[in-house]
C-alpha cells in the first residue's frame, strides 16, 4: 500500500473519498502476519461502514458476547441465583415497611446516585410518585447486584452487562413518562399544556438539526473572539494542522520562561480561554507569564491521512521551535490538557530520549499515560469495535464529534440525556446558554488515520506505559523524562478517571506534584479562584521516591478549600528563573509571522 501523505487535488466528492480510502491503511496488531488486502475487502468495509453509520459507530459484537457470557455463568451459579432471590425479597420488604410507616420518619430505603438529578423535584416525595421512584431505584439496585462480578465471568463482560442493564433501565425510568412524572404533570396543569407545545417545537428543532447536521451560531453574548476566546493576542505561526497564538502581556515584566499549552484535538482550544473571569489563559497572562496556545484545525476528509506523528512533529514540536525563535535561549513550561497531555507526554519522552532539554516543566491536566483503567470509555473498545470505527472513518475520512459525543453522553445518560430531554421536550424549557455549554456544542472532528492509531496504540494496546510505543522507529519511555511534572486529576472525571491519571507516578521517576481537585473532566480544570464549593488535595513526590498507591494516598491527604490554580502558579514561579521584558509577538527578523489577531481562523472552522 502506498505510503504517500500528499493527496492529488480533486473537486469531486467521490474522488476525495476514494483518495482517503487509499491513504488510510488497515492497522493490524503487532506480531501478526497479514496478507495483501484483496480488493473485495473494500466491499466488506463498505458494508460495515454503512452499518456503523446507522448504529452511530457502535459494534454489536461486544453486546452479544457480554450478555452470552453473563447468561452462561449465571445459569451455572445457583448460589448467585438464590442470593438474587433473597435480595429481591429484602428489597420488597423494605418497600412495604416504608409504605406502612405513614409518618415516614426513617430514610427512604433507596436513593438516586449523586449525579442522578431525575428525581430532584419535591413531587417525587409524594404518593403515588414516591413509590414509582423507589420501585425503579430498587430495580436498579437489584440489577447492580445481578451484574456484579461472578466467578468465571470475564470482568469486562460483567462491567458491560451492568452498563447495558443501566442503559435499559434508564430508558424506562418513570421520570421519562409525562403521566408518571409529577413535575411534568404540575407544569402541564399550571401552563394549560403550553409546556408540551413548546417541548414539541424544541423536539422538531433538534430533530431537524440532527438530520441536517447544521452548525448553529453561538447565542448573543457568547460570540467566539468577542465574548469567548477573547484574551488579546496574535497568531504567530500557522500550518495546515494548527495555529500558534501568542497572548499579549498584561504586566510590565514577564517570567523568563514562556508557557506552551497543548489542548486536545478532540475539542476547541478555548475551553482554557472561556469568559474573562474563568479563562486559564487570562489568569496566567495576568500573573505575568508569556502564554502560547496551539489551536488545532478542524480536519476534513481531505486530511484523513494525518497521523499521530503529524500532530507531534507539525503540532507540538513546530510550536516549540517557533517559541524558541520568539523567546530564544529560554526553556519552556509545557502544559497539556486531556489528549493534548497524552501527546505532550509522548513528545516529552521523545525529547528526553534524544537529549533535548528545552522543557523547563511539564503540566498534565486530566491526561492519561496509561489506559488500563480508563473508565467506562473502555467498556466496548475491543478489536471488533475498533475495526468498526476504522471502516466508518475509512468511508467518511474522519470521526465526527457528534459520534463521539454520544459515547460520552451514555456514560452519564441519567443527567446528560434523559434529564435534559425531560426538561427540554416535556417541560418546554430552553437550554440556558453558558460559556461551557457553547463550547460543548462547538463540535470538532478527528482524522481517520490518527484516530485509528490512537485507539489501537494507546487505548486498545496501552503501548505507552507498556514500553511498546515507538516514535521514529524507536521505543520511548516515560521514565526518561527528567523535567519536573505537575499532574492534575479531577474527582468526578468519567473520561480520564483520577486513579488512571494518578498512575503517571507509577511510570515516571522525576520530581512530581500531584493534585486531585473537585469537579469533572472540564469543570475541575476550569476552576478559577473565588468560585465557591471547590476543594483539592495536593502532594509532592521527590525524584526517585517510592510509589504510594492511590487509595493510600487519598487516605493521607486532607481536602483544601479553593482553587488549585494559585498553587500551580506558585509552583511555576518556583520553577522559573526570574523576569524579563515581554517579548515581541514575532521572531527576530520575522515580522511577517504575526498573521492575524487571536483567536485566529481555525477556531471558527465548523
Amino acid at each position: 500500500m502506498s505510503k504517500r501523505t500528499a493527496r492529488p487535488k480533486t473537486k469531486s466528492v467521490a474522488g476525495k473519498r476514494a483518495t482517503a480510502h487509499a491513504l488510510v491503511p488497515v492497522v493490524v496488531a503487532p506480531g501478526r502476519q497479514s496478507r495483501p488486502e484483496h480488493p473485495h475487502q473494500n466491499l466488506d468495509r463498505g458494508v460495515r461502514a454503512a452499518a456503523a453509520r446507522l448504529s452511530g459507530g457502535v459494534a454489536t459484537h461486544a453486546f452479544v458476547e457480554a450478555w452470552t457470557d453473563w447468561a452462561h455463568h449465571m445459569a451455572q451459579s445457583p448460589g448467585r441465583q438464590l442470593e438474587l432471590i433473597e435480595h429481591a425479597q429484602r428489597s420488597a420488604l423494605k418497600l412495604m415497611t416504608y409504605v406502612a410507616d405513614t409518618k415516614h420518619d426513617g430514610q427512604p430505603p433507596f436513593a438516586p446516585k449523586g449525579y442522578d438529578h431525575r428525581f430532584d423535584s419535591e413531587g417525587w416525595n409524594e404518593a403515588p410518585f414516591e413509590m414509582w421512584k423507589l420501585g425503579f431505584l430498587a430495580m436498579q439496585d437489584w440489577w447492580d447486584l445481578a451484574t456484579d462480578r461472578l466467578r468465571g465471568l470475564q470482568p469486562d463482560d460483567a462491567d458491560r452487562t451492568r452498563f447495558m442493564a443501566r442503559q435499559t433501565l434508564d430508558l424506562v425510568s418513570p421520570s421519562n413518562f409525562p403521566w408518571l412524572n409529577p413535575e411534568i404533570i404540575n407544569e402541564t396543569v399550571a401552563t394549560g399544556g403550553q409546556n408540551l407545545r413548546d417541548g414539541a417545537a424544541n423536539f422538531a428543532h433538534d430533530f431537524m438539526k440532527t438530520v441536517s447536521q447544521a452548525h448553529e451560531a453561538p447565542p448573543e453574548g457568547y460570540q467566539i473572539g468577542k465574548d469567548l476566546a477573547c484574551t488579546p493576542g496574535q497568531v504567530v505561526f500557522r500550518n495546515d494542522l494548527c495555529e500558534l497564538i501568542q497572548y499579549a502581556p498584561q504586566t510590565e515584566n514577564v517570567r523568563s520562561e514562556p508557557i506552551l499549552i497543548v489542548p486536545a484535538w478532540i475539542m476547541k482550544y478555548y475551553i482554557l480561554d472561556l469568559s474573562p473571569h474563568n479563562s486559564m489563559v487570562n489568569y496566567l497572562v495576568g500573573q505575568g507569564f508569556t502564554v502560547f496556545m496551539i489551536s488545532w484545525c478542524n480536519p476534513t476528509a481531505e486530511q484523513a491521512a494525518l497521523s499521530l506523528e503529524d500532530y507531534r512533529q507539525r503540532g507540538v514540536m513546530a510550536a516549540l521551535d517557533m517559541i524558541n525563535a520568539i523567546v530564544p535561549d529560554q526553556k519552556v513550561h509545557a502544559v497539556g490538557y486531556c489528549l493534548g497531555g497524552t501527546m505532550l507526554a509522548i513528545a516529552a519522552a521523545t525529547m528526553a530520549r534524544g537529549g533535548d532539554d528545552r522543557l523547563a516543566t511539564i503540566t498534565l491536566m486530566a491526561a492519561q499515560v496509561d489506559f488500563a483503567e480508563a473508565g467506562e470509555l473502555l467498556l466496548f473498545l475491543d478489536e471488533s469495535q475498533v475495526a468498526f470505527l476504522e471502516d466508518m472513518m475509512w468511508d467518511q475520512g474522519y470521526l465526527d464529534r457528534p459520534q463521539m459525543a454520544r459515547a460520552f453522553s451514555t456514560i452519564r445518560s441519567e443527567d446528560l440525556i434523559y434529564s435534559r430531554a425531560v426538561r427540554r421536550y416535556f417541560l418546554g424549557k430552553e437550554d440556558l446558554p453558558t460559556d461551557m455549554g457553547v463550547w460543548v456544542a462547538d463540535t470538532t472532528r478527528m482524522p481517520a488515520r490518527m484516530h485509528a492509531q490512537y485507539l489501537r496504540g494507546l487505548f486498545l494496546e496501552n503501548r505507552l506505559s507498556a514500553g511498546r510505543f515507538a516514535v521514529e522507529g524507536r521505543v520511548i519511555a516515560m521514565k526518561d523524562i527528567a523535567a519536573p511534572m505537575f499532574v492534575i486529576a479531577t474527582e468526578d472525571d468519567h473520561i480520564a478517571p483520577w486513579r488512571s491519571v494518578y498512575k503517571t507516578q507509577l511510570f515516571t521517576d522525576c520530581d512530581l506534584t500531584f493534585v486531585l481537585t473537585s469537579g469533572g473532566h472540564n469543570g475541575g480544570i476550569v476552576n478559577e479562584p473565588g468560585k465557591s464549593g471547590r476543594h483539592f488535595r495536593m502532594s509532592h513526590r521527590s525524584q526517585g521516591a517510592l510509589y504510594v498507591g492511590p487509595d493510600a494516598w487519598l487516605a493521607q491527604r486532607a481536602a483544601i478549600s479553593g482553587s488549585w490554580w494559585p498553587e500551580w502558579k506558585d509552583w511555576l514561579d518556583d520553577q522559573s528563573s526570574g523576569e524579563r521584558s515581554a517579548p515581541a509577538a514575532c521572531a527576530p527578523g520575522q515580522d511577517h509571522a504575526v498573521i492575524i489577531p487571536a483567536p485566529g481562523t481555525y477556531v471558527h472552522q465548523t
